[in-house]
């Protein structure tokens, strides 16, 4: 059975054999590229500009805020598991005005509005909640349910609330598989 496709005519650009499923929302799909080899599942919803590069799944249910100046840039061979959410703006909640979309800038608290950014090689667990200004590092990984405030190291995984390092990750074998695939180490 296949299922229902995005309109693809309402991003900004798109590479080949990527499927978009019909049932993710993307609010600004005009400030949103997608390059080759991507798959963006059943209720993913962005409300950021998105760079998303090749060889990219972005499983169900992934929510990706920040609004109009927001912006997510996933390099190639990089993954979102269910469920994750990647936050590219955020109100500090600390007392400076009130909180939300909706209010007049004059009586808004501070938002804290910063890119966040997949490296090539990076990926994320389920459940995972990513803040503003986070750089996951070439080849890093965080497991499930973890909060990731602070940039990642390169080829390191991650764990917990808050995430910090476990373990480190061979790097040879993908920069090897990812030159056979024509994209250079």
């Amino acid at each position: 059975m296949k299922h229902p496709e995005y309109d693809y005519s309402l991003l900004r650009s798109c590479g080949e054999d990527i499927f978009v499923s019909a049932h993710a929302f993307f609010r600004r799909p005009h400030l949103v590229s997608i390059g080759s080899h991507v798959a963006v599942d059943y209720g993913v919803y962005c409300t950021t500009a998105a760079e998303i590069g090749d060889y990219i799944h972005i499983a169900p249910y992934v929510t990706i805020i920040g609004g109009e100046k927001g912006l997510l840039k996933m390099d190639h061979f990089t993954t979102i598991a269910a469920g994750s959410r990647i936050i590219s703006a955020s109100d500090e909640h600390l007392g400076a005005g009130f909180v939300g979309p909706t209010i007049p800038d004059a009586f808004r608290d501070k938002v804290t509005q910063l890119p966040v950014i997949f490296e090539r090689f990076a990926s994320i667990g389920t459940n995972v909640v990513i803040m503003p200004g986070v750089t996951l590092g070439e080849g890093s990984v965080v497991g499930a349910c973890a909060y990731v405030t602070e940039s990642t190291e390169p080829w390191t995984i991650y764990t917990g609330v808050p995430a910090k390092p476990v373990k480190m990750r061979p790097r040879e074998k993908m920069i090897e598989m990812a030159k056979t695939l024509g994209y250079g180490g």
